[in-house]
């Protein structure tokens, strides 16, 4: 029997997921296109071993040895090569896309749940307990909002030691960066939580924070907390590529989307295939998570009429 005290607005995530998913033709689109570049990051190996190539190795071969530009038509797109070659290298594109890809997931993924992680329990503990720590979380959120937060990763990226894997300097770096914006909506839904019936009885039974948090407010925060990761991560994802493009992000050889993008731009009017390929793979990821989470939203929220 159902607690009269809980709210009844609160659906179940993973029935309103598999509705979202029946109904709304884009997000099932965007679901099916996450799973395909993510299975595309995940065997990147094994489908690049069945050609024969890998993202390291140059082949001079197939570069025109005039301009150094891929040789044959679209940038050199062969059975071997499905997607061409990159210029001046050789370097299979197709491979350099699909490791690319495995670079942009970790990296959006992993930033996108240490921004949960804080955001979450700054968030809840600041709406649930009140007082100088809400006014200490608000405050740093504001601060960090408004802070110029690219120019300093920039700067940071430019000065960090080589001895720090960069991966995990983007994680932390773009993970910290992102959590005043779920720290702000977590506060706002826990504010309106510590008010209703259910977690005043929770309280006046002895309850601690500790467990108020896991077993009254947490279950009912999942939804807008699950909505604003799944909206963030491209996000993140398009931030590792900026820094990249840049040049203060994952550093050669190791493949990624906004690097290739970058070198690509010096070769648009020769060889547009380079920037093709890896731009499209990074757009469908960005279009991707921002319909899966949109229809997610419409899904998990209770003021929404399905």
């Amino acid at each position: 029997m159902s607690d009269p005290l809980r709210p009844n607005a609160v659906r179940p995530i993973r029935g309103a997921a598999l509705v979202v998913l029946r109904r709304d033709r884009w997000a099932l689109a965007g679901a099916l296109c996450i799973a395909l570049l993510a299975l595309l990051a995940v065997g990147a190996d094994v489908l690049t071993a069945i050609t024969g190539q890998d993202p390291y190795t140059y082949r001079i071969e197939a570069l025109d040895p005039a301009t150094g530009a891929p040789a044959g038509a679209l940038g050199g797109v062969s059975g071997t090569h499905w997607f061409g070659v990159e210029p001046l290298t050789g370097r299979d594109l197709f491979a350099i896309v699909a490791h690319g890809a495995r670079t942009s997931f970790l990296i959006g993924l992993a930033a996108t749940a240490v921004s949960v992680l804080l955001g979450v329990v700054l968030g809840a503990a600041a709406g649930y307990l009140g007082g100088a720590l809400d006014r200490l979380v608000t405050w740093t959120a504001d601060v960090l909002l408004g802070f110029p937060y690219l120019v300093f990763m920039i700067a940071l990226g430019a000065v960090a030691p080589a001895e720090v894997p960069r991966p995990l300097l983007l994680i932390v770096v773009i993970g910290f960066f992102g959590w005043p914006s779920m720290a702000r909506i977590v506060r706002a839904q826990t504010l309106t939580l510590r008010a209703r019936g259910f977690v005043s009885a929770a309280r006046s039974l002895g309850a601690g924070p500790v467990h108020v948090f896991r077993h009254e407010l947490l279950p009912n925060l999942w939804g807008p907390i699950i909505v604003v990761a799944t909206l963030s991560i491209p996000g993140k994802i398009g931030l590792e590529a900026a820094l990249s493009f840049l040049g203060v992000g994952i550093p050669p050889p190791t493949p990624s989307w906004g690097r290739t993008i970058s070198s690509a731009i010096d070769w648009v009017g020769t060889d547009p295939m380079f920037l093709v390929f890896p731009g499209a793979a990074l757009f469908l990821a960005t279009w991707a998570f921002n319909v899966l989470g949109d229809g997610l939203r419409d899904a998990l929220d209770p003021r929404t009429a399905r």
